[in-house]
């Protein structure tokens, strides 16, 4: 039987409670408990549901009635239940301004995103009418709106175009979009239907913040090719190909076309930036985009751009998306490429949809459920892929121009939509004459947000290591590759995580002059050491990984005190394990050898507050091999510490 000492060197009586056994401390009158016993499948039922279902997301169906059970199930699969019946005008009023505010964003925007997808501009435009219309139903944001985004085209221009070149086969190329969009639909909606978003926290804040500015980057960079009317450009990502591709076709240039470029570009700036300054005029860069774009498509058509050698969108065929499921490919000698872009657009647009969903959230004063939204924004593009649409979620730029427009529901996702359809259907023609120049503007304009330095500034305030993580990220996507450059910084993040818990941090505890607090010496610079004892306090769980380290550690703590401390001979080893929340196999061996060792070296070691899982296979392994023997537990380090010098005394 477990049993704990207590002050002035008194027996430790063990009693019983149904709450589990419990081991009294009699003179000092505190207790340490085992937690009650369970069973294993109890065991795994309860670990399941914290690691799967921390929101607990059944709680709203406890003791309802079934047909109420029936109405909360429809309205959680689909959001747009709960809104809709308490729909009103005034709310259709200020959904119908915001929606079509983001519209006039979404359409110049949709275009621009697919040609740096290297897709043909009617794709981006059929991406921003479908998946809308489904986020509007299953999503449950108010504020996110949806359609094509800087970073998932990017990701799938440069990883397909590896293994097919769009010029030359532009029809497998579609194909392998729509399928890639089908994979991230796949790979999305999984995410949430197996409760695993935990996979996107792998995505930390200084991954994120250095890759995304390296992919906007590289997209300006890109968008030189139609700035400078540059024809025959580098397909390659990198910032040495890109650099040395300009200065390689100086003779291409054209001073009509930079013009252009550099004068819609700095009017969309300083809209952006006024808007910044005075988000009263949101409306400002929101609708720059298109003015921009009927400006310009009315001075080509002016002035003739075969003239002046101003590149051109073109002829686009008018009407809605077409079925798309027909062009859906699974060819062998493709699908490993297809499969690993899917899952790396799929991640990081579901990445900024849910951090844009949620920061939209928390400054209205909402719930988004993160699993829920994987789930929409997986299906919308599961059924993208099938209506000739690539890979869409929640844009920042157009969810904040939503949420400053006074968008009340998802509806404006649904006059989003509908405004498109209405281009598409009838619009079309009028963009014949836009210039390739202006759109690549936009995109500049679009991306430039996303090279955060502030964020940068004070991750390397903060945190060295996070900057190094920020910084790989960036110099990954700058001179490797996009993909590469998130690789890295996820490994360079796991690797930091796997060596904490490899490498545990342990506290050496003084006393606190005056007070029973026990603290870091390191840090608690009047803590006092505790002559004859070394106090102890692992910060980690103890499994199979870190017991070789905190055995040695340990034994490294032993002799330094030894050395150092020669007025008092070492005789207690207090270890506080109030930190250590699990422990396996491998750390009961490592405990129960702790005790055998510094028994052969005439110390006598004690444990203080295990919790409750450590606590019930201490007292496992103790009715198995009787290693802990009495007074070996206690509460607090301070009745350790009373315990063990009132037994002194009395010897």
């Amino acid at each position: 039987m477990i049993a704990g000492g207590a002050g002035g060197g008194g027996d430790i009586a063990a009693g019983g409670s149904s709450g589990g056994r419990i081991i009294e401390m009699i003179e000092i009158g505190h207790k340490v408990a085992t937690p009650p016993k369970t069973t294993t499948v109890e065991k795994l039922k309860r670990r399941f549901k914290e690691t799967f279902f921390p929101d607990d997301p059944f709680r709203q169906f406890k003791g309802k009635s079934s047909r109420t059970k029936w109405i909360l199930g429809a309205q959680y699969i689909f959001p747009l239940l709960q809104w809709v019946p308490e729909y009103s005008f005034k709310l259709f009023k200020s959904d119908f301004v915001s929606g079509l505010t983001i519209a006039s964003l979404a359409i110049p925007q949709g275009i621009s995103y697919a040609k740096l997808a290297k897709l043909p501009p009617i794709i981006g435009l059929y991406s921003s009418f479908v998946p809308p219309l489904v986020y509007s139903v299953l999503g449950s944001s108010k504020d996110l709106a949806v359609g094509p985004v800087s970073i998932a085209s990017l990701i799938m221009g440069s990883m397909l175009t590896e293994v097919v070149e769009p010029n030359k086969d532009p029809y497998l190329f579609l194909q392998l979009s729509f399928t890639t969009t089908l994979f991230a639909g796949i790979f999305q909606a999984s995410f949430g239907i197996l409760r695993l978003g935990f996979i996107i926290d792998f995505l930390s804040n200084p991954t994120l913040v250095g890759y995304m500015a390296g992919a906007a980057i590289i997209v300006s960079l890109q968008q030189l090719k139609a700035l400078l009317g540059i024809v025959h450009f580098t397909n390659k990502m990198g910032l040495v190909a890109v650099i040395s591709s300009v200065f390689q076709t100086t003779s291409e240039w054209s001073w009509q076309t930079i013009l252009m470029g550099l004068s819609f570009l700095a009017v969309l700036l300083l809209a952006r930036h006024v808007s910044i300054k005075n988000p009263r005029l949101f409306w400002l860069s929101a609708g720059a985009p298109l003015a921009s774009v009927v400006v310009s498509t009315i001075l080509v058509f002016t002035i003739g751009a075969q003239k002046h050698d101003i590149s051109i969108i073109g002829k686009m065929k008018h009407g809605l998306n077409r079925p798309s499921w027909d062009m859906l490919t699974f060819d062998s000698r493709y699908l490993s490429t297809v499969i690993k872009t899917g899952f790396l657009a799929g991640i990081t647009s579901l990445a900024e949809g849910i951090a844009v969903g949620r920061t939209f959230a928390s400054l209205k004063d909402y719930q988004v459920d993160g699993n829920k939204e994987m789930m929409a924004i997986g299906l919308m593009n599961v059924v993208g892929s099938c209506t000739s649409c690539y890979v869409t979620t929640g844009a920042f730029s157009r969810s904040a121009v939503n949420s400053n427009a006074g968008c009340k529901t998802a509806m404006s996702n649904i006059i989003m939509s509908i405004t498109v359809m209405v281009t598409l259907l009838f619009l079309m023609p009028l963009f014949v004459y836009t210039p390739n120049v202006v759109l690549s503007a936009i995109i500049i304009t679009a991306v430039v947000g996303l090279v955060d330095v502030p964020s940068a500034i004070y991750i390397w305030k903060m945190d060295k290591m996070d900057f190094v993580v920020c910084m790989c990220a960036l110099f990954g996507v700058l001179f490797i590759s996009v993909q590469s450059g998130l690789a890295i910084a996820v490994g360079i993040s796991v690797s930091r995580i796997l060596l904490q818990v490899t490498r545990p941090k342990i506290e050496m505890l003084g006393r606190i002059p005056g007070t029973k607090i026990y603290r870091d010496l390191n840090h608690y610079k009047d803590a006092i050491p505790i002559g004859n004892c070394l106090i102890l306090a692992i910060q980690t769980p103890i499994n199979f990984i870190n017991t070789t380290y905190l055995k040695e550690r340990i034994s490294r703590w032993i002799e330094e005190k030894m050395e150092d401390d020669k007025q008092f001979a070492l005789q207690f080893i207090i270890i506080d394990l109030s930190s250590v929340s699990t422990i396996d196999t491998n750390g009961i061996s490592f405990i129960m050898n702790l005790k055998k060792t510094m028994t052969k070296r005439n110390l006598e070691i004690v444990f203080v507050n295990p919790e409750g899982e450590v606590m019930e296979k201490l007292q496992r392994a103790n009715s198995v091999d009787d290693f802990l023997g009495p007074n070996s537990l206690y509460l607090t380090v301070n009745e350790a510490v009373i315990a063990l010098s009132s037994s002194t005394t009395n010897l």
